[in-house]
Order: structure tokens, then sequence, then C-alpha cells
């Protein structure tokens, strides 16, 4: 049961990856430019995440659908994949408004 969330993560990346893959709409499109842009949204959010948790507004608690494995203290692995799949799903729609609705 705690793989649950994790797996929840993998199998919205890979949906997300198919859709992006048949409309060619970031990674299968420009994956330099893509790979550029989701290593700085994702860095800019793990900053946040690591400036709330040293401030004490975050922390890892404990649930029954996630591991106990962390990073770091109070940052676990489903976080990273979180805000992965935050900027993926934001690029992806970013790139299908400016594209426009496929035919």
């Amino acid at each position: 049961m705690q793989l649950l969330y994790l797996v929840g993560l993998l199998v919205s990346i890979g949906c997300l990856s198919l859709i992006d893959r048949r409309y060619s709409l970031a990674f299968y499109h420009d994956a330099r430019r893509s790979c550029l842009v989701m290593a700085a949204a994702i860095g800019l959010f793990i900053g946040w995440d690591l400036a709330g948790i040293g401030l004490g507004i975050f922390y890892h608690g404990s649930s029954h659908y996630a591991l106990d494995f962390t990073l770091l203290p109070e940052f676990p692995l489903e976080e990273l994949l979180f805000l992965f799949l935050l900027c993926y799903v934001s690029l992806l729609a970013y790139q299908f408004a400016q594209k426009g609705e496929p035919a």
C-alpha cells in the first residue's frame, strides 16, 4: 500500500509522456529546451520546498500511501516526482495553447 502514491505519480507521468509524444508538444518537439525549462522550474520549486522545510512550514508526516524514504530530511522521493509532474503538465498545457488545437 505504501507504493500507491509513487505508482500513481509514475503512471501519470507516463500518460503525460504519451500525450507529449502524440502531439509533439515538449520533449518530443525540442528535448533540449524542454529539459532546460523543466530543470529551472523544478529547481525553483525545490528551493521553495527547502525554504519551507527550513522554516518549519513543510514536513513529511506519515501516510499509509507514501514511502518512509526521504531524499533529505522532510523531503520525500515522491515530492521530487510530484514537482516533475506539476511542471510537465504546465509545460504541456502551455505548449498546447501555443500550438493550437491539433487536427
